[in-house]
């Protein structure tokens, strides 16, 4: 008898504790999905290992469904093709089929890992990892596999903005050897350096945005993105 009231109360409260991963995915996706635009400003920090780069003053600039502008107002702004995805709208933006992948921790908070695979076989996207905050709902952490701009990665922190699902702060990982580069071109820079493209290769990169402030939603011009 006993035995029969533990696993009826096991059945009962299941539910309640083991969240299925595509309502989680869902979850995180909804709130990523209310912002239609913004514009924020913030200090945008870059590491490559040929380069000294300043911290720079930036203004980025969002719209769907896949328009982005890191724009540096002074200073050098390194960042790859594939920053296009330091918005996680990009990521969660097409379908996808979603692989449970675990459990984890990052920064000591538990975490779940949902594996997308893009249903679209032309997909330049080959896989996406996003390691999700079930309480919060919040993506955390991801890693993206593309065919044509290598593997790059995302680590996300949240405050006051944490409701649209857009972070405070963005450490975006890459490697520029997975970067297709035009041979024989020369980087000009505004402090008279100059880098041959064949030197560029074999190198690790990483950029980090510390977000001040965002304007959510209040409509975009697409001419910002042509400029």
């Amino acid at each position: 008898m006993k035995n029969l009231l533990f696993l009826f109360f096991l059945g009962f409260t299941l539910p309640v504790f083991a969240q299925d991963i595509n309502s989680l995915v869902a979850s995180a996706r909804k709130k990523i999905d209310a912002v239609n635009d913004y514009e924020a400003s913030g200090r945008m920090k870059t590491n490559v290992t040929f380069l000294k780069v300043p911290v720079a003053t930036v203004s980025i600039y969002f719209k769907k469904p896949n328009k982005l502008k890191v724009k540096s107002e002074k200073g050098i702004s390194f960042v790859p093709k594939g920053a296009v995805s330091i918005n996680m709208s990009n990521i969660l933006g097409s379908d996808f089929t979603v692989i449970d992948g675990g459990d984890d921790k990052i920064n000591g908070v538990p975490v779940k890992i949902a594996r997308l695979l893009p249903t679209d076989e032309n997909s330049d996207v080959v896989l996406s990892t996003v390691y999700i905050d079930p309480v919060k709902n919040l993506i955390m952490k991801a890693r993206t596999t593309t065919r044509e701009n290598g593997t790059y990665e995302l680590e996300m922190s949240y405050g006051k903005f944490a409701a649209f699902g857009l972070p405070d702060k963005i450490i975006f990982s890459f490697n520029t050897k997975d970067y297709k580069l035009p041979k024989g071109v020369t980087f000009d820079f505004d402090d008279g350096t100059k880098i041959k493209a064949s030197d560029v290769k074999n190198k690790k990169g990483r950029a980090e945005i510390t977000f001040k402030n965002y304007i959510i939603n209040k409509g975009i011009s697409d001419a910002i993105f042509t400029k």
